[in-house]
């Protein structure tokens, strides 16, 4: 009970202080009551029964029944009995914002309003089940609303939320009960014209294999949100840190410009709305990215819902959270999850567009969504060949070559790569420079193995071996007996060529595993549209190979999640140089030793400011020092070295130079027995190195830093 405590006191801090934003503070008091409520509510109830007759008055009564009933004997009896104290008076660190007014001399277990709100949800519900769409999102508002002003534990609204829905549930059918053996002895004309308090059928009469539709769909959207609730409270426990990209993209956030030195502009006013709502916090650089794979998740499920079936749906939703590398791509936010909405959002709307009959608006948003996705990530202008690829692959679709959709959609796309063009060409086009580097298109090409058995070993691994194989299979096989499926040719012209460009660039080059990730998803919806069709065909190995490569999958993704739990199953830890978390490890910590030695050099009084090896360090240390922070971006304290050609982003922000006889701290992370670097030597009077700093967490050395002491800037 002590542990359960602690959880629930811990999540009440998370829900009522990390979250804590202007936008909430007016909008969770509004949630808990305000006065347009009633009327309101009596407005809608109104307007049911004018619509919907006799099924929405049964609602109501229902409704005036039920709820005053629930909330005077269930709810008040339990409130007396536990006597549980609310938080705003069991803890001191508790909050409350100042529009809101939690009675805080009320007991607090079980919440009342998340009891009312649920049971009111759960009785609407039964009588309209589409009504679920409005009334379940407003009663977790309520609830999460009731934690965020200080007002209940996490337990409290959970709790009331269970009591009020299954009151509410007995509550209806209890009187439903009664009305049938009552009305028929008591009052039988009005049980002839009323058999039932109960609508047969809320929606109209389903068959039963819709019925059986509308079940996975629904459990596919709940575990859609129950994982994206679940990824945001991974994010703001704070079990791992910002990794390097994050860091450094955070800090174009406050320089936003057109486009930036490696990539386009998207990820940064990402970050800035991010960031706007919640803080400079790790939950706000990540807010964004379990929302959009929760997106992610919608769009496949109802696309395969209607055009499969939603059972594949629900299982290739499943498929992709036991993947490891979209699972990672759900939690940190790099430019790599908005390519991926974006490029599944072009695809899906390609959809509609191939259609005989489509008319020019669906061409419109496919443009639209390939023009955000070319603001996202240069890869984007591949996913053009893969429409090639497909208008070659399938004759019906070229009518429309000869209309003007595709090419108001491609005019579209170049309208959206107008930003990158005007900042490339007031900076020398240096994007194309680091990108043609990147690819070694002026090395001499050497064939080579060894960069593509890299390469196939990683997506192996990163894709979830038994799905890697499957969809490899799918692309290879679906020829032989489903070429004429446009479903089939079209998800592989949307991720073939794409995965086939890189898999044949890695005889030339590295290629790195995160760069295929736009064509994983239909590459995956291939996979479950051709081993579905061979279920139906009776093929046995379908859902034994399923059922392992979940199981295996999700035990990589939870390790990647907290590599610690090796630790606590196994006795064993991993090494830090073969976690994969210690990119995400011990960042806090750095900055603490390097303020630590910034305090220390400051003693002789001069002002001390930070320069950093490599962009990622000088963006976390940025990020994780106070002073840092609250230096960005008009008086930066990090800086990054001094290059006489553009490396990265913070050659085009202001530097160092200004700082004349001040001294400064050189921090690297990857320690050398080489002297630091000449432009160092040449900038300052003396350069003296201070022993090994090692960066601990939990007892256990993460990394060394190699830090200078510079004196006097010249």
């Amino acid at each position: 009970m002590e542990s359960l405590a602690a959880l629930d006191t811990a999540l009440f801090h998370f829900f009522n202080g990390t979250l804590k934003n202007p936008g909430f503070d007016v909008l969770m008091p509004w949630f808990s009551g305000n006065v347009f409520f009633a009327p309101l509510l009596l407005i809608g109830l109104g307007l049911a029964i004018w619509r919907f007759r006799s099924r929405a008055g049964l609602c109501v009564v229902m409704l005036a029944i039920i709820v005053p009933l629930g909330d005077g004997l269930v709810l008040n009896t339990l409130k007396r009995a536990v006597g549980r104290a609310r938080p705003l008076t069991a803890l001191a660190d508790a909050r409350t914002p100042a529009n809101a007014n939690p009675k805080s001399d009320h007991a607090s277990m079980p919440s009342a309003h998340a009891a009312n709100s649920f049971a009111a949800a759960m009785i609407a519900w039964i009588y309209f089940r589409r009504s679920a769409r409005v009334t379940v999102p407003l009663a977790v508002g309520v609830a999460f609303s009731r934690v965020y002003n200080g007002a209940h534990y996490p337990s409290d609204v959970l709790a009331g939320a269970l009591l009020g829905a299954g009151y509410a549930f007995m509550g209806v059918y209890c009187l439903e009960a009664l009305w049938r053996w009552a009305g028929r002895k008591f009052f039988p004309l009005w049980h002839e014209q009323l058999p039932s308090l109960i609508p047969t059928d809320a929606n109209g009469t389903p068959t039963t294999q819709s019925a059986i539709e509308s079940h996975w769909l629904r459990a596919g959207f709940l575990l859609i949100g129950i994982f994206t609730l679940g990824r945001w409270i991974y994010i703001g426990s704070g079990i791992i840190e910002l990794s390097q990209d994050e860091a450094y993209q955070w800090q174009w956030s406050k320089h936003l410009a057109l486009s930036y030195f490696s990539k386009p502009p998207l990820i940064a006013y990402t970050h800035f709305l991010g960031t706007s709502i919640w803080g400079d916090t790790e939950f706000g650089v990540r807010f964004f990215s379990p929302l959009i794979a929760a997106i992610l998740g919608i769009l496949l499920l109802r696309f395969f819902a209607h055009e499969v079936n939603a059972r594949a749906g629900f299982f290739l939703v499943l498929c992709v959270m036991a993947t490891p590398l979209l699972s990672v791509g759900a939690t940190l936010m790099t430019v790599d999850p908005l390519s991926v909405l974006f490029w599944a959002a072009a695809m899906f709307a390609g959809w509609k567009a191939i259609r005989p009959e489509a008319g020019v608006r669906p061409w419109v948003w496919v443009g639209v969504w390939l023009g955000l996705g070319l603001l996202s990530k240069y890869t984007a202008l591949l996913q053009l060949l893969c429409w090639l690829v497909f208008f070659a692959l399938w004759r019906p679709a070229r009518i429309h070559l000869r209309r003007a959709g595709p090419w108001l959609a491609l005019g579209i796309v170049a309208l959206g790569a107008l930003p990158v063009i005007i900042w490339n060409q007031k900076h020398d086009w240096i994007t194309a420079t680091h990108v043609a580097s990147n690819a070694k298109l002026h090395h001499a090409w050497q064939p080579s193995a060894k960069y593509f058995f890299e390469f196939v070993g990683s997506e192996l691994g990163l894709l979830n071996p038994v799905f890697f194989v499957s969809a490899m299979w799918a692309m290879a096989a679906f020829w032989r007996r489903y070429r004429q499926d446009l479903r089939q040719v079209y998800f592989f012209s949307m991720g073939a060529p794409l995965f086939l460009i890189y898999l044949a660039w890695t005889i030339h080059s590295q290629v790195l595993p995160n760069w295929i990730a736009p064509c994983v998803l239909p590459l995956f919806c291939l996979m479950a549209i051709y081993w579905e069709a061979e279920r139906l065909r009776g093929a046995p190995q379908v859902i034994p190979s399923l059922v392992i490569g979940l199981i295996l999958g999700f035990i990589v993704v939870l390790l990647l999640h907290d590599t610690n739990l090796l630790d606590k199953v196994a006795g064993r830890r991993l090494p830090p140089q073969v976690d994969p978390l210690t990119r995400v490890r011990g960042w806090r910590s750095t900055a603490e030793v390097v303020g630590d030695a910034r305090r220390r050099l400051l003693v002789e009084g001069k002002p001390v400011f930070i320069i950093g090896s490599h962009y990622g360090i000088t963006s976390l240390i940025a990020f994780y020092l106070p002073e840092a922070k609250a230096g960005i971006p008009n008086h930066p304290l990090a800086y990054y070295q001094t290059t006489t050609t553009p490396d990265n982003q913070f050659f085009f922000w202001p530097g160092y130079k200004g700082r004349q006889g001040q001294n400064a701290l050189y921090v690297t992370d990857r320690p050398s027995t080489n002297p630091p670097p000449r432009a160092l030597l040449d900038e300052f009077e003396s350069v003296s190195e201070l022993p090994l700093q090692p960066v601990l967490v939990r007892d256990r050395l993460i990394r060394n830093l190699q830090i200078f002491e510079c004196r006097n800037l010249r």
